[in-house]
């Protein structure tokens, strides 16, 4: 019993929150790039236009860029089986819409999946991760516009054609689901409206104007994207293995009462499952469609010819974050606590981080066996997972993170707990294995990573790299295949 011998151990990246280099070798702007840091009581900023003499936390990140030898080699080190990472479509196309793409972006990515595989490493590769090309959603709000999808597919198979022998596991677009709220129209969808385009100042990200009718129609565009980049990924190469990437949150009820059961109900297949449905079985839960059409959401932008994409386009793997629960209730007066994405009522059996997120470990065997059973026979991964915490480093450079340790091992045993009970899970790739921009918050200070980076919020940092003690740690669990926590 527990993991099998083929199980993908790694970590996952993201391309903006790590590369730096944000307009070297011809790479274009993207959306993550012209977002200002905050913190945890700071909003980050979102500025129409690049402020002068202000810090872009993704402008310089960690600077993987340069130093993807160095970084890839400790992964080794630590025994990776596989390393998520994604492809900045603007250093690709770097208009988005640009007549030919760019050799220089091109050829970096063929050098960093060389030196993965140079070690054994699997890439599994994210075409999307918040990155859409600032050209983009300039000139189309972003997947508002039909024509965006026809962009990305072909972006896609720019991708599919180039690495179609280095790459085998590939990811459409990350945390899809998020544009099933407001808080996804921005990183999601790429959708900022007019009066918001052309404000002087910087605005507030959670302050942008948000028309539900517009972002439901940019979702349903990105399904199609996924879909058609899926037929495509199939015809370059059928050994391809393409998936959809959830973010997935358990929203139980705060109580056993029918309200809050009925409102806990809607609110996983609003938030849940509604966007695995579409990528996985093809098709839209009528449930949900009635939802939207009761708030008054016009369907139309949902074709004949759409529905016959999804159902030809369906993904070969289901990948997911989990990080946290959530409880609901009908209750107005229940606390609220923060969160992932979204916030929701404190569960009183849990406890919190310093950034207000429910730690859960069971809730991510409630995950697995939920998922298992609502797509039999599709393959499952944990593509992210990890704990944001207030690293001390020591006058020896060392970090002694021993609650990032306690809070992977119970999320690993819960893992081994469901697999043993038959959940055909195929890897755990845990966030950030190396310290990067926090994407909620554009903090360097909420660290993730085996690996520290010295780069802090102000700008300082010589970009060294140093192993805390999770380090080892997590060699030994990879080494013993989960066995040895």
């Amino acid at each position: 019993m527990g993991f099998g011998k083929d199980f993908l151990w790694g970590g996952a990246l993201a391309a903006n929150q790590c590369e730096g280099a944000y307009l070297e070798d011809g790479k274009g702007l993207s959306i993550a790039d012209m977002m200002l840091g905050g913190n945890v009581d700071t909003p980050r900023m979102f500025c129409p236009q690049l402020q002068k003499d202000a810090f872009y936390p993704s402008h310089d990140a960690i600077d993987f860029y340069h130093h993807y030898k160095e970084d890839i080699k400790l992964f080794a080190d630590m025994g990776f089986k596989s390393l998520r990472t994604s492809i900045n479509w603007a250093r690709i196309f770097p208009n988005g819409d640009d007549k030919q793409p760019n050799e220089a972006g091109l050829q970096f990515y063929d050098n960093v999946f060389d030196e993965c595989l140079k070690y054994g490493i699997e890439p599994v590769i994210t075409l999307c991760h918040y990155e859409i090309p600032w050209e983009i959603t300039k000139r189309y709000q972003g997947f508002y516009e039909r024509k965006t999808i026809d962009l990305f597919v072909r972006y896609a198979k720019t991708c599919f054609e180039r690495y179609k022998d280095k790459v085998k596991y590939w990811i459409t677009f990350n945390e899809i689901n998020g544009a099933t709220m407001p808080v996804g129209r921005y990183n999601g969808v790429g959708l900022v409206e007019k009066e918001d385009l052309e404000s002087k100042e910087p605005i507030p990200k959670s302050k942008l104007k948000d028309v539900p009718q517009k972002r439901w129609q940019a979702l349903h565009h990105e399904f199609v994207a996924s879909a058609k980049a899926v037929i495509e990924g199939h015809k370059i190469n059928p050994e391809f293995k393409i998936g959809c990437m959830i973010c997935h949150i358990p929203w139980y009820p705060l109580t056993p009462s029918p309200e809050d059961e009925l409102i806990a109900q809607e609110k996983n297949l609003m938030f849940n499952d509604l966007c695995g449905d579409v990528q996985v079985k093809g098709i839209y839960n009528p449930i949900a469609l009635a939802k939207l059409k009761k708030e008054g959401i016009d369907l139309s932008f949902i074709t004949k010819e759409d529905k016959q994409t999804l159902k030809n386009g369906c993904v070969d793997l289901y990948t997911f974050s989990y990080y946290m629960s959530n409880c609901i209730s009908a209750n107005p007066n229940a606390t609220k606590i923060k969160g992932n994405l979204s916030g929701g009522i404190k569960n009183p059996y849990l406890e919190v981080t310093d950034w207000g997120w429910q730690t859960d470990p069971l809730g991510l065997k409630w995950t697995l066996k939920k998922l298992a059973s609502r797509y039999p026979g599709t393959p499952l991964m944990v593509v992210e997972n990890g704990l944001g915490a207030k690293d001390i480093v020591e006058a020896d450079g060392s970090v002694h993170d021993d609650y990032r340790i306690e809070y992977l091992k119970m999320h690993i045993e819960a893992m081994k707990e469901a697999v043993e009970e038959g959940v055909p899970l195929i890897g755990y790739l845990p966030w950030g294995p190396i310290d990067i921009v926090s994407m909620g918050t554009g903090e360097f200070y909420k660290r993730y990573g085996f690996i520290y980076v010295d780069r802090h919020d102000d700008g300082s940092g010589n970009f060294s790299r140093h192993k805390k003690d999770s380090f080892e740690w997590y060699k030994t669990v990879i080494e013993s295949n989960g066995e040895i926590l």
